[in-house]
């Protein structure tokens, strides 16, 4: 357990140096999630009207769940192959500009928009899997599932962006190069939100207990600091996104390529992903 919170750890220093040499990474996860957070509400509002799923999970159900799936992938898709595009330059040497990774993303929407199709179809599946009024055994193998689509998929995004293939190809070949380098633990990914979820578990204690001692003071100084630290969560979960897709970016060059890209030469790549 030491050994992998070390190794990820490494890894976020190491994304991390990427980021501070190009902050505008950073933009990608945050109009992301405000994007995202628009996708959300738009459905929101006709769900609860429409009482879409008074019924319960049924054909109409799904329809619309597909359709939300669709839409917040494609948004978080489009934002993530943006993300790789620029991180990519980065690792090659380049100085990309927000144009850049957008550009990148762009150049590719047939294949975002095919892709994020089959990531709602899966959601979709899935969801119908872990339905609360499915039997414990099913719930569970939906959430196995859903963990091997997320290892599967993972490398999916930097494969899409770098290579001129369509989204069925790009799938096939993100389980190709993890089966192939790899094996399948994804203890980088893994690792980094690990070492997150410890941090920001840290952050929402400390906030509760500063919450706490405000309410004490006035109400109005209890709200201020519940804000201040949900923007501090915000924030880190943001950063976090960012580490990721630089770590993806990373992982990708160093399979293809063999190389190992600036600033991660220090960390066994070929370890990221260790067989049991």
């Amino acid at each position: 357990m030491f050994e992998k919170f070390s190794r990820s750890w490494q890894l976020v220093k190491a994304s991390a140096s990427v980021l501070r040499s190009d902050k505008e990474l950073m933009l990608f996860p945050l109009v992301s999630g405000a994007a995202t957070l628009l996708v959300l509400a738009t459905f929101a509002i006709p769900t609860f009207a429409l009482r879409v799923f008074e019924d319960g999970f049924g054909v109409i159900g799904a329809f619309w769940a597909f359709l939300f799936y669709f839409c917040q992938y494609t948004v978080i898709i489009f934002f993530n192959c943006a993300l790789v595009g620029a991180a990519l330059i980065r690792l090659e040497g380049g100085d990309p500009t927000l144009a850049d990774g957008l550009n990148a993303a762009k150049s590719r929407l047939g294949a975002i928009l095919g892709y994020a199709a089959i990531a709602a179809t899966v959601g979709v599946l899935l969801k119908a899997l872990k339905n609360r009024d499915n039997n414990f055994i099913v719930r569970l193998i939906g959430s196995g599932l859903g963990a091997m689509w997320t290892l599967a998929t993972f490398l999916v995004v930097p494969v899409l962006v770098s290579t001129d293939v369509g989204p069925v190809d790009a799938l096939k070949s993100s389980v190709n190069l993890l089966r192939r380098t790899w094996g399948e633990n994804a203890i980088g990914q893994v690792g980094i939100g690990m070492a997150f979820g410890l941090i920001i578990f840290g952050v929402i204690l400390v906030g509760l207990l500063c919450a706490f001692l405000a309410a004490q003071v006035s109400t109005g100084l209890m709200v201020a600091v519940v804000v201040l630290f949900a923007l501090a969560v915000l924030t880190l979960g943001i950063f976090q996104a960012a580490l990721s897709g630089v770590y993806s970016a990373a992982l990708y060059q160093y399979v293809t390529r063999g190389e190992t890209p600036a600033g991660f030469e220090n960390i066994h790549l070929e370890q990221a992903f260790a067989a049991k």
